[in-house]
């Protein structure tokens, strides 16, 4: 088949200059999805809990105990999409139930359902591109009232619910209730739903009406508490909290030139310390009273930081902070940007600490995304001024920011593109996505902790599969070389404990899947899972040094080499099935690519003596065989190897690319001159046929399941544009074609001087 016009083809307008193919296709990759922070947001503990599957558990009967039987309870939340999209969903009932969106009944419960809410019923629905409103609409009975509702596909789509209000815009949650008698006609969302909204309200004005009106949770300090001060009502006072720190965050900003005196003034219950842009600038003389400090600064923004201290004996506890003056543009804001934080509140708070040096330097602890390892509880949060409410980060990025594993290949791809054609900023931008997930890892793991389920790393947080982990985490690898990687080091440790200690194996080691998201897919073993551990553990290996992780991902090579390879064809099935105690029968191209590609990752650390280093080269060079044998007269593989009706694929010929190359500079193959022309053939095929003059790239096929039917590969796993199982690696069979060339070069200057020398 053909992906597009020849005129349309990269080979066609760069005429050949590999740089410009790799700046192409990298340069679209980063402009398609430039770097953003995760959205940070205001999070009420006491909202309902989610648990690891990202469900949300809405016992309603706990929250209205005196609820009558038939009444009816409403809970609302908005859920953003980017494109209009249909997306799955996992509901267990409490009661009977009914799911609304946008205003229209899209799932509702029955008889059988409603009675064993320890069964996950599925439902697809569409969501358009914006805001959505979704509506669990509950009846009580006997049985008790509500549902546990999410996401069906924690992976794929975590779902992260808005609370829908004015007042909370822009925080994490939802809206519910007060128990209801009738039905209402119409819900949130639905055209109609104003003139509800109105009646309701109407209703509410007769306080004597036993039905009411109200939207919950409504959550605010008490008059007591408000008195008491920030701190107190944030983590108490007195004795229990005795001598113990908290700190508050705010930012100044001055938006003039004119160098006039800063005043700041306020009470305190506690003596503190003001740090401006990490040095002490005021320190109070008294318990309580009154403050005043004057500050000459520049233009800009500064960092204020207040640590203080609860008074052996005092009730009360915390301060007031106003600028008296300092010019026009000058400003007291919020430090950060947190949605459904109020916006007259500036401060962020942070404890408690004990009074030890477990508080953190002022000078680090200005940033919104700080968590050191230490931490302990709500010490671990930044929280707002509100009861039970913290801050927590949301990845909302379609693609930067996020951790999953045709990324790791893709940000590995980007990495060496950035190298090879001497832009640092592809390079920068891999790193710098990865370190956003990376430096994220230690709060990730204390959020899981507390409330079940992170909204920022969740694959690496909840591993329950090596695609969660390996392939991420070996590019990660890859970036630290290149400069140290904020919270590497801990996620690499967290991913080799998995794979060495919690991932399933055969009773000889060899990985497998006991575990799957249907049925037929337990009890397997995929080639794809060579790809998914033995980068990573080869790249552990290189920063630990510890051999054991080297030694592992050797014997899965042989191990899977038992049961998956044809020894007649001299390439692998894709799946070994034990439930059938037979391999799947189909060569699929990507697997395949996988299993040369990881191998070439392999064979490259590994030192020369190692005991299994001869095998593996053997096999090496027997996949390299078999794969060299099924390259069409493009110079591509294609979707089945075997079957040259198939589409061409241009994930699994990028991988053959490289790892030719490879094999012919390491010197690992037996008849190099043959590998390197198929090298070059294959590449010159994907500048042609795969890759147009944007940097689209075409033919990569979808992520896969498995059949032993070859029609489910051809027919069913259909290609995709710029699928990130692809981009990656078409990038690193640029970069290693970009190197084999120099290689060649080099050999061929090298033989004429020879035979100069050999001639004079």
């Amino acid at each position: 088949m053909k992906y597009f016009e020849d005129h349309e083809s990269i080979a066609h307008r760069a005429a050949g200059d590999d740089k410009l193919i790799l700046s192409a296709v990298a340069g679209r990759f980063a402009g398609a999805h430039p770097k953003l922070p995760p959205v940070y947001r205001a999070y009420d503990e006491g909202g309902f809990p989610r648990g690891e599957d990202y469900r949300y558990d809405m016992n309603m009967a706990a929250i209205w105990p005196e609820m009558a039987d038939g009444q009816h309870v409403y809970i609302w939340c908005k859920v953003w999409s980017d494109n209009d999209s249909e997306l799955p969903f996992f509901v267990s009932c409490y009661s009977p139930l009914r799911v609304f969106v946008n205003g229209t009944s899209r799932f509702a419960s029955n008889l059988n359902d409603d009675v064993f809410p320890d069964r996950k019923m599925y439902f697809r629905t569409a969501l358009r591109q914006g805001w959505n409103d979704i509506v669990l609409e509950c009846v009580s009975t006997g049985t008790g009232c509500g549902a546990i509702f999410g996401t069906g596909s924690v992976k794929g789509f975590p779902m992260n619910a808005i609370h829908p209000l004015p007042e909370r815009a822009g925080a994490a949650g939802w809206a519910y209730s007060e128990p209801q008698q009738t039905a209402w006609q119409a819900v949130p969302g639905a055209e109609e739903w104003p003139n509800i909204e109105a009646q309701l309200l109407a209703q509410n004005v007769d306080q004597d009406q036993e039905q009411s009106f109200r939207w919950h949770p409504q959550r605010e300090w008490s008059a007591e508490q408000l008195a008491a001060g920030c701190f107190a009502r944030l983590y108490g006072s007195g004795e229990q909290v005795a001598g113990r720190k908290a700190l508050a965050w705010a930012a100044l900003h001055i938006d003039n030139a004119a160098n006039e005196p800063i005043t700041l003034s306020g009470m305190h219950q506690g003596p503190f310390t003001l740090f401006v842009d990490g040095a002490a600038a005021f320190r109070t003389q008294l318990d309580e009273g009154a403050w005043y400090v004057e500050l000459s600064l520049g233009f800009g923004r500064h960092e204020l930081v207040i640590q203080s201290h609860c008074s052996d004996s005092g009730e009360q506890w915390g301060f007031t902070a106003e600028l008296l003056n300092g010019g026009e543009g000058t400003r007291l804001e919020r430090p950060y940007l947190v949605a459904g934080m109020p916006e007259d509140e500036v401060w962020l708070y942070r404890g408690l600490y004990d009074a030890s040096s477990s508080c953190p330097e002022a000078a680090d602890v200005a940033r919104i995304d700080y968590c050191s390892g230490d931490e302990q509880g709500d010490a671990s949060f930044w929280r707002i001024d509100r009861p039970d409410t913290f801050v927590r980060p949301y990845l909302e990025n379609g693609m930067f920011g996020r951790w999953n594993y045709p990324l790791g290949v893709t940000l590995y791809g980007m990495m060496g593109a950035g190298e090879a054609v001497g832009n640092p900023h592809f390079t920068d931008y891999a790193i710098d996505h990865i370190e956003q997930c990376a430096a994220m890892h230690t709060y990730a793991m204390k959020d899981t902790q507390r409330w079940g389920s992170p909204a920022v790393n969740h694959q690496l947080s909840l591993i329950d599969s090596l695609d969660d982990c390996g392939s991420f985490g070996a590019a990660m690898l890859e970036a630290n070389k290149r400069r140290p990687v904020r919270g590497a080091e801990e996620s690499a440790a967290h991913i080799a404990h998995y794979i060495t200690h919690v991932q399933d194996r055969t009773s000889d080691g060899a990985l497998y899947r006991t575990r799957g998201t249907t049925d037929f897919m337990q009890q397997t073993m995929w080639y794809d899972d060579l790809y998914m551990s033995t980068p990573f553990l080869t790249k552990y290996y290189e920063l630990t040094g510890n051999i054991s992780y080297l030694d592992d991902a050797a014997s899965q090579f042989l191990l899977y080499k038992q049961r998956m390879f044809m020894p007649e064809r001299g390439i692998m099935h894709h799946v070994y099935d034990y439930k059938f105690d037979k391999p799947n029968g189909v060569p699929w191209g990507r697997g395949n690519g996988w299993v040369l590609f990881s191998l070439t990752e392999l064979l490259a650390v590994m030192p020369q003596e190692h005991r299994l280093r001869p095998e593996l080269l053997m096999f090496f060079r027997e996949l390299c065989e078999g794969y060299l044998r099924l390259q069409d007269e493009q110079g591509l593989w294609h979707q089945v190897l075997t079957d040259p009706t198939s589409y061409a694929e241009a994930s699994c010929t990028s991988m053959f690319i490289y790892s030719f190359t490879r094999g012919v500079r390491f010197g690992w193959l037996t008849e190099p001159e043959r590998y390197a022309a198929a090298a070059l053939r294959g590449w010159n095929g994907l500048a042609r046929h795969c890759i147009d003059r944007h940097g689209n790239v075409y033919g990569v096929c979808r992520g896969s399941g498995y059949s032993f039917a070859a029609h489910y590969y051809r027919d069913q796993l259909s290609w995709q544009l710029n699928d990130t199982h692809g981009i990656g690696i078409v990038l690193l069979a640029g970069v290693e074609t970009m190197k084999l060339r120099e290689y060649l070069q080099n050999v061929s200057t090298m033989r004429r001087s020879e035979a100069a020398s050999a001639s004079i």
